[in-house]
């Protein structure tokens, strides 16, 4: 039996990994895929691709992009999710702010920096024409981490995925001014240069069964209902998740990659472009 690690965030995205590993798929391989999640997000899991501490992560784009060009030894296997995060602009619910132009001059809560709830703060700022520079963060690691900091007035915004936050903003903890979509596909299988080198049939197993669970996802009898008593989501939202998101089982384009590095370079989140083989998987 081959030990593969995995990490990922705790949402609904990656239910189809969670059913493929209880289902015994991959076991079936000779494989056993160790998932773990790590609730920190993509600057976190950044770190332990980066130290040998996972083999495989399912990570937003513009975070590991910005890692990769830092000298994470990592790349992009494939698109995972192939459409747009949605990204929720939440305030504390008794917060003063009551448009997203009123957050101008306001602190984000992140998770770290390179996390794409940083990143994003810039991608947002940028959309709005906000000067950079202003940009100030307070940096919380998790969803209970902005909890506390946005009610406590220690950071005044926080973006994460519209989803996943909706219980909050239902139970009154937060208030979502508006949304910013990711400009490109949000989910990325990664892996890193030694594990993908060393263990190219084992990884090709793996493609084949996840990929094959996420074409088949959507039309799992009662998923919605599956999805929203797993994440405490109500049915509707789920419904409207579903209805946004798609899943990929191909590489991502060059004219994608491209954009994303054009992005964040003229964000000053990056120093350089690279070279397409730099980050994906060929």
């Amino acid at each position: 039996m081959k030990t593969v690690k995995i990490i990922g965030v705790p949402e609904h995205f990656n239910l189809p990994w969670h059913m493929a590993i209880e289902e015994g798929a991959f076991s079936e391989r000779g494989i056993d895929l160790q998932w773990e999640d790590i609730p920190e997000g993509t600057g976190k899991m950044c770190q332990l691709l980066a130290e040998g501490e996972t083999d495989l992560a399912i990570i937003l784009t513009e975070g590991i992009i910005k890692s990769i060009s830092e000298g994470n030894p990592s790349k992009i296997i494939q698109q995972y999710i192939g459409s747009p995060l949605l990204w929720g602009i939440h305030v504390a619910s008794k917060s003063k702010f009551q448009t997203i132009s009123d957050l101008e001059h306001a602190k984000a809560a992140i998770s770290r920096f390179g996390s794409g709830s940083h990143l994003m703060a810039y991608v947002n700022a940028q959309q709005h024409k906000w000067v950079l520079r202003d940009l100030s963060f307070d940096i919380i690691n998790n969803l209970e981490g902005a909890v506390n900091a946005l009610n406590t007035g220690e950071a005044d915004y926080f973006m994460w995925e519209r989803f996943t936050t909706k219980p909050l903003v239902d139970q009154g903890v937060f208030r979502r001014l508006g949304d910013c979509p990711t400009p490109w596909p949000c989910f990325m299988l990664v892996g890193t240069n030694d594990f993908m080198d060393n263990n190219v049939g084992v990884l090709g197993h793996i493609l084949e069964i996840i990929n094959t669970y996420t074409q088949e996802f959507k039309s799992i009898p009662s998923i919605d209902r599956t999805l929203a008593n797993t994440y405490g989501q109500q049915l509707k939202d789920i419904n409207d998740w579903m209805a946004l998101t798609q899943w990929s089982t191909a590489q991502l384009p060059l004219e994608t990659l491209d954009n994303i590095q054009d992005t964040l370079l003229n964000l000053y989140l990056i120093k350089e472009k690279l070279e397409p083989s730099r980050f994906l998987m060929r």
